[in-house]
């Protein structure tokens, strides 16, 4: 298995892989990324300066992760975002290196927290967001128009 910088020939599968999971647990509703046109063109999003997306490979896409500087955040805190895999992909310890990997791009970044927009829907992935010590927050932080996120949480490096 490998995690790689995101390319653009990935920005089909993993517009796939990000609405299959949302519609797959019930999370594919108005205010998230599965409306978000940016969904289909994540190679372009994440040209922007202060970010970065990684994918994990094996053969054929599994899903990737990325950080962000999302509208409104603090100079010092970007977005873990776009944290999508296939279900024959979980359980296998992808998440945790992806997350690792976009925390070691936070800190080579300069950032000294990381944010995360989520829902109830996606619980799984809140418990391992826990167990990297994300600490859940009153409301939300910044504007990412995601308002169909109602779990916000915040990790300082």
């Amino acid at each position: 298995m490998l995690i790689r910088d995101i390319e653009p020939a990935d920005n089909a599968p993993l517009a796939s892989i990000v609405r299959g999971a949302l519609a797959e647990f019930g999370a594919n509703k108005p205010g998230t990324v599965f409306f978000d046109p940016t969904t289909d063109h994540l190679y372009e999003l994440f040209r922007t300066p202060g970010s970065k997306y990684f994918v994990a490979v094996d053969g054929e896409l599994l899903g990737g992760a990325g950080i962000f500087p999302s509208a409104g955040l603090p100079p010092d805190t970007c977005e873990l975002c776009k944290m999508y895999l296939r279900p024959d992909a979980r359980g296998r310890g992808l998440g945790g290196a992806l997350i690792r990997r976009c925390l070691d791009a936070a800190r080579a970044a300069g950032y000294t927290k990381v944010y995360i927009e989520s829902m109830p829907e996606l619980s799984q992935a809140l418990a391992v967001y826990e167990r990297f010590g994300f600490k859940y927050l009153d409301g939300p932080l910044g504007d990412t128009g995601h308002f169909g996120c109602d779990r916000w949480m915040l990790l300082e490096l």
